[in-house]
């Protein structure tokens, strides 16, 4: 079996029996990945200096291609992800597939939720792939407050959301989940009034999606 095959049946397995934190169908694609990614790709700093990397929830790895393909040579990327197989299944790219293994270097797998890392590491460049529209009110609060924590001064949160997912949810959902999705909606709303700098529309991508940066002043 391919490796792009297999990626895409582990993945489609995962979202079946971990929908919650899996989230979607099929793995981000490249045109998402590199929306993602943008302040990879331009956000080096005065005199080149490295960057640090953060990617939660990196899945099977769609976006971390695009990432180590962005990466400058002395620049590190953290991987924080929660589900069992796709951990293992990271481990072993990073260990025999060229476009990984030629940063494994400088690349740290943990295999733990975000809220686990420990303060004392900040990161110029922070892209999530958590779902966050699945998850419960109070659960989206404590993410978004610990990517705060982690992001260092001048540096950038990425995260992407299905365009009208929470709108079209609501619409046929029961009235807890109505309720649900409008206290997520609100606190993204929040962040995104106070601390967007930049949003792309990924109109190519399987859904079509939304990727917010967001820059804390």
């Amino acid at each position: 079996m391919s490796g792009t095959l297999y990626e895409l049946r582990l993945f489609f397995r995962e979202f079946r029996s971990t929908f919650v934190s899996t989230g979607a169908v099929l793995p981000s694609g490249r045109a998402l990945a590199r929306a993602l990614t943008h302040f990879v790709h331009t956000g080096r700093g005065a005199g080149d200096t490295p960057l640090r990397i953060l990617e939660v929830g990196p899945g099977t790895g769609a976006v971390t291609r695009e990432i180590i393909g962005a990466m400058g040579p002395e620049d590190r990327l953290e991987l924080v992800e929660l589900n069992d197989r796709f951990v293992a299944y990271l481990a072993g790219k990073l260990a025999g597939d060229r476009r990984f293994s030629c940063a494994a270097d400088r690349v740290h797998l943990t295999h733990a939720a975000v809220q686990q890392l420990p303060a004392d590491v900040r990161y110029d460049a922070i892209v999530s792939g958590l779902p966050l529209n699945n998850f419960p009110p109070e659960l989206v609060r404590e993410i978004v407050d610990k990517l705060r924590e982690l992001l260092a001064p001048g540096g950038t949160l990425s995260f992407f959301e299905y365009i009208a997912i929470r709108r079209a949810k609501s619409v046929v959902c029961r009235r807890s989940e109505r309720l649900r999705l409008a206290q997520i909606g609100q606190t993204l709303d929040e962040l995104l009034r106070d601390h967007e700098v930049r949003r792309d529309r990924v109109l190519t991508n399987v859904p079509p999606a939304w990727v917010h940066h967001v820059r804390f002043r």
